[in-house]
């Protein structure tokens, strides 16, 4: 049998595959144009330092630590890496110190790498102003919180902030093919099932760190099941294999195909039907498969407008507010407000009226029926719109005691047309109370 991939106490494959240069970098195009900031500051033969300190903002597994190393190893400059959460205020200074001695000593620039700056106080941050300003090091910080919050104000305008964005699926098969075939990675010891790299970058959501991780320990698993006189074969990574590394059970689930509208259509049904068992249910599969939680966001705002409408006007806010939680936040923890607003919108009351009535709208203006705007609602503040009639015999509904006046609003056409019907469903029954006294005034038109 083939030796086993992974060794005891060997490097994590994670680590191992770190890109030695820009050009091995996996996504982030939009940052690695030519002449961008990232690749000035990785030219080694750049005729300036390039001393601009940059904050990188992204998602986990999006490659912020790779980028800060690859720019080291490019450009040849010190590289000195501190972690947020071990560091202090002491650890910053000494860094400081000696990115001074080794520029006056031997002309060399230091970069500082600063994982997960958002943990750093006040103070520490502050710590850091003298060396960004003077230029003593070039300070790559990475956060996966939003800078505007964590951050603070004068580091971030001494700073470029770059964005990154979660790996494309095109992204994360690439590195597995990579990791699989390079001599720093499984080196050719194993193959990969179509379906087990599949299930990795579906897993992976984005994360080149977790499906990595994931594939040294599936490879690790097919190794350990490969029969003893398969000497001579390759052993292949199988999807079962990636479930029981990951302990997880393997859905079937394709973001571009049938599963993808099935889930999301089940999803939908349930919150509409009540059903907060099976909407949350759902909810775990898409969650589970990788699904974009932007996706689901925009699909609970729709079923608030469309299901829920006035019958809980507070339904939209909640949908709204998760969908902002979620860009904010980030997965994982953004389960948790689309998981309140799957409950909140599955047991509340449910009105499709406003969704009819719009539609009902539109469906009369497709076939004609709309007519001239009556004269006393036309614009009357235009030279000559007086001389037009424009606005005579215009009732101002303030001025009235009651706020409303027997009025007529549609064209002549669609006198007494109705298309808004409110239904006898939470909020919506005060709605409908006030409108009947409504149309009674307006003299039902």
């Amino acid at each position: 049998m083939t030796s086993a991939p992974l060794l005891s106490g060997q490097t994590p494959l994670a680590v191992r595959m770190r890109p030695v240069s820009l050009d091995e970098v996996a996504g982030q195009q939009h940052l690695l144009r030519a002449g961008s900031p990232i690749v000035a500051l990785a030219d080694p033969e750049a005729t300036s330092p390039g001393a601009v300190s940059i904050i990188l903002w992204g998602p986990p597994g999006t490659g912020k630590t790779t980028l800060a190393q690859a720019i080291a190893r490019s450009s040849g400059r010190r590289f000195v890496e501190l972690s947020a959460i071990t560091a202090g205020v002491k650890d910053v200074r000494e860094v400081m110190q000696e990115a001074i001695t080794q520029r006056d000593l031997y002309g060399q620039t230091t970069i500082l790498f600063l994982d997960e700056i958002h943990r750093f106080t006040k103070a520490q941050q502050d710590a850091l102003l003298p060396g960004v300003e003077n230029g003593w090091v070039i300070l790559i910080a990475a956060t996966t919180e939003n800078p505007s919050f964590s951050v603070i104000s004068p580091l971030l305008s001494r700073s470029l902030l770059l964005t990154l964005q979660p790996l494309t699926d095109d992204d994360i098969a690439l590195l597995i093919d990579r990791a699989i075939t390079d001599a720093r990675g499984l080196n050719d010891t194993v193959s990969i099932e179509e379906a087990a790299r599949s299930s990795l970058v579906r897993l992976a959501s984005g994360d080149a760190r977790r499906a990595l991780t994931g594939l040294e320990a599936a490879a690790a698993v097919a190794m350990s099941g490969a029969s003893d006189d398969a000497e001579a074969e390759v052993t292949a990574i199988t999807a079962d294999d990636v479930a029981q590394a990951l302990d997880r059970a393997l859905l079937r689930y394709d973001r571009q195909g049938d599963e993808h509208y099935d889930v999301i259509s089940a999803f939908i049904k349930s919150i509409r039907g009540s059903d907060v068992d099976a909407a949350l249910h759902y909810l775990a599969r898409m969650i589970e498969a990788g699904e974009d939680p932007r996706f689901i966001a925009r699909r609970l705002v729709i079923s608030a407008s469309e299901d829920i409408g006035l019958a809980d006007p507070q339904g939209l806010v909640i949908a709204t507010a998760a969908a902002d939680a979620v860009a904010f936040i980030g997965m994982p923890e953004g389960r948790i407000p689309l998981a309140e607003a799957t409950v909140y919108l599955a047991t509340t009351a449910k009105s499709n009226a406003a969704y009819d009535g719009i539609n009902a709208a539109i469906a009369d203006v497709r076939a004609g029926s709309f007519g001239r705007v009556p004269v006393h609602l036309r614009d009357a503040h235009y030279a000559g719109a007086k001389r037009l009639g424009h606005g005579k015999g215009y009732v101002f509904p303030h001025d009235n005691e009651f706020g409303i006046v027997p009025q007529q609003y549609l064209p002549d056409e669609l006198v007494g047309r109705r298309y808004y019907e409110p239904k006898q469903l939470g909020a919506e029954r005060d709605v409908s109370a006030r409108l009947e006294r409504i149309r009674r005034i307006l003299g039902d038109r």
